[in-house]
């Protein structure tokens, strides 16, 4: 994906990517609920109880993206992104974490572009929401037992398997 030109955003193509950005938080949504459920054993108690608080916090999330999406005169959209499912507890865990990355990078580029529009309500509001994904990644990281993974923009979303596998394969 090519960068967005921020100077040239509209409101049009924000609400575009806001909808994206929105589909990947009902992703989480499920992704949380299921896996704070599936994950069994004395290893996984304490991950599984803080995936609960991270599928409310996800709702959150979505809840206030669709009210930037409504500001700005679109509507929200209503179908997740695919959830990705394993019996595997690491895997879960990788996988939620490869969300997070993505997610991170997302809002980072959307913070830059929401300034570059003059929307700073919606910037601030990306900024509460990305302290909370940062905190995920820590979490999920300190649950796999590895150092916290830099985050994916969506120009780099492409080569994102190789960075998963060289971040995975060092721990």
């Amino acid at each position: 994906m090519n960068k967005e030109n921020d100077s040239n955003m509209t409101r049009e193509r924000m609400v575009e990517l806001l909808n994206e950005d929105l589909a990947g938080e009902y992703q989480a949504i499920i992704a949380y609920v299921v896996y704070s459920q599936v994950l069994k054993g004395a290893a996984y108690t304490d991950i599984a109880r803080e995936l609960e608080t991270h599928a409310a916090e996800e709702l959150s999330h979505a809840l206030q993206i669709a009210k930037q999406i409504d500001y700005l005169g679109g509507m929200p959209v209503v179908m997740p992104k695919p959830v990705k499912t394993s019996r595997d507890a690491q895997e879960m865990l990788r996988a939620d974490l490869q969300n997070e990355r993505e997610t991170v990078g997302r809002y980072r580029e959307r913070i830059r572009q929401a300034e570059a529009m003059g929307e700073f309500a919606l910037s601030e509001t990306l900024r509460g929401i990305i302290k909370q994904e940062q905190e995920h990644e820590i979490d999920l990281s300190t649950a796999l037992g590895i150092e916290v993974p830099p985050a994916i923009s969506p120009r780099e979303k492409d080569g994102s398997k190789t960075q998963e596998k060289m971040a995975f394969s060092r721990h």
